[in-house]
């Protein structure tokens, strides 16, 4: 035993690890194909990111979004590491999420297009500012946030933000599953009949 422990200590003593090296790295599992896969069997409400750049409105289809606390109200985005969208919500520390409704694929799919401008993304939308951040009208649900923290994992950076405004709306959710969009069956929870 006194072998084994003197190994380990040994071991971690001449691998040391460079201090912006983090330890998550290093440690051994399956390839991204195969945790792609993985990913794509979680269902997941479709969502858009926005936020107030310097020259305008910024957004992001965002399908890792959840709630993170009641008390108090958050909400956690992941957002990719480089996007505009994420430099402007580190930027103006407040940012918009978005739960679209079944009906709003073409949005959904226009905000996720690497080619597409921000101006092309807003193009046609109603969108109004509240607490200075672009709110797109028409969608299930909206919360504007301000910005709590912001943290790198991987290509991603988890962004939580506090609930400062919040709409809820009714209908059905745009839901994403299995690398496409699909929607729930059954009654509408609520719906009049």
């Amino acid at each position: 035993m006194n072998t084994r422990l003197r190994l380990v200590a040994d071991r971690s003593a001449t691998t040391a690890r460079p201090p912006h090296e983090e330890p998550l790295h290093e440690e051994p599992g399956p390839g991204a194909a195969r945790c792609l896969g993985l990913y794509a069997k979680l269902a997941a409400g479709v969502t858009v990111v926005t936020a107030r750049g310097e020259d305008g409105p910024l957004g992001m289809t965002v399908s890792a979004v959840t709630s993170l606390s009641a008390r108090p109200p958050l909400l956690l985005a992941c957002l990719r590491d480089g996007s505009r969208t994420l430099a402007a919500v580190r930027s103006h520390r407040t940012f918009a999420v978005h739960l679209l409704r079944e009906e709003q694929q073409e949005l959904a799919g226009r905000f996720a297009s690497p080619t597409t401008t921000a101006a092309e993304r807003f193009a046609g939308t109603d969108t109004r500012q509240v607490l200075g951040v672009p709110v797109l009208a028409g969608s299930l649900a909206w919360s504007v946030c301000l910005t709590e923290d912001v943290r790198r994992y991987g290509d991603h950076h988890l962004v939580v933000g506090r609930v400062a405004a919040v709409h809820v709306g009714p209908g059905r959710p745009l839901l994403w599953h299995d690398r496409r969009f699909g929607t729930l069956t059954g009654p509408v929870p609520g719906a009049a009949g």
